[in-house]
């Protein structure tokens, strides 16, 4: 298993390129159930931001095979960029990069999909795809400010884009003050609920 963490602390943005090993030690084929478990174990393992004792106060939905989607992807060339609001106040710039279309519980959703202007001047990152996103479970059962999805250029092929929502996480300001989270955009509000992917963290934060 392979990860990438951490792009960015300032920003709380993690993204995890997570290669998952289809076969075990016994040769059997993982299940799909396993390999998402395998990969929230990872994230929980290797979080940065919550402390060993505090891991266990991560939760996150029983995985459901509805939440992985095929996404149209559309292209948008965008030159100009527009500021993303943080929840320090603090904006940072960001291009829309193409608008995804897909279908979840028989509703028909979108997603816009950004590239981060920082990002864009790191020679190892600048394939770096960015989709934060509020839905109906925000403020309830997951985090209010939104959670995110990171995807790197290579993930889209032939005008596709496969979304899992099951691995969905929280960026740091749903752990602890003193980052600049990237809320996300009104236009990547969703109306439907998507009961997948991480949780509320279960320790209040102060």
């Amino acid at each position: 298993m392979n990860f990438i963490q951490n792009v960015s602390k300032r920003t709380g943005a993690f993204f995890f390129g997570f290669f998952v090993f289809l076969h075990s030690a016994t040769g059997q084929i993982r299940t799909y159930e396993d390999s998402i478990a395998a990969f929230q174990q990872n994230y929980v393992d290797n979080h940065e931001v919550v402390s060993k004792e505090d891991k266990k106060y991560i939760h996150f939905y029983p995985v459901d095979k509805v939440y992985r989607v095929a996404a149209d992807f559309k292209r948008i060339k965008d030159g100009k960029g527009f500021d993303m609001n943080t929840a320090s106040g603090k904006r940072q710039h960001y291009f829309k990069y193409g608008v995804l279309t897909f279908s979840v519980n028989q509703a028909v959703a979108h997603l816009y999909v950004y590239q981060s202007e920082s990002l864009l001047r790191q020679p190892d990152l600048k394939d770096y795809l960015f989709v934060p996103f509020g839905d109906a479970t925000s403020g309830f059962s997951t985090y209010g400010g939104g959670r995110y999805l990171d995807f790197r250029l290579g993930d889209i092929r032939h005008g596709e884009l496969l979304i899992d929502f099951n691995k969905a996480y929280n960026p740091y300001c749903a752990y602890t003050t003193g980052y600049d989270c990237p809320l996300p955009p009104k236009e990547n509000l969703l109306t439907i609920s998507i009961a997948a992917g991480e949780q509320n963290y279960g320790k209040p934060v102060h």
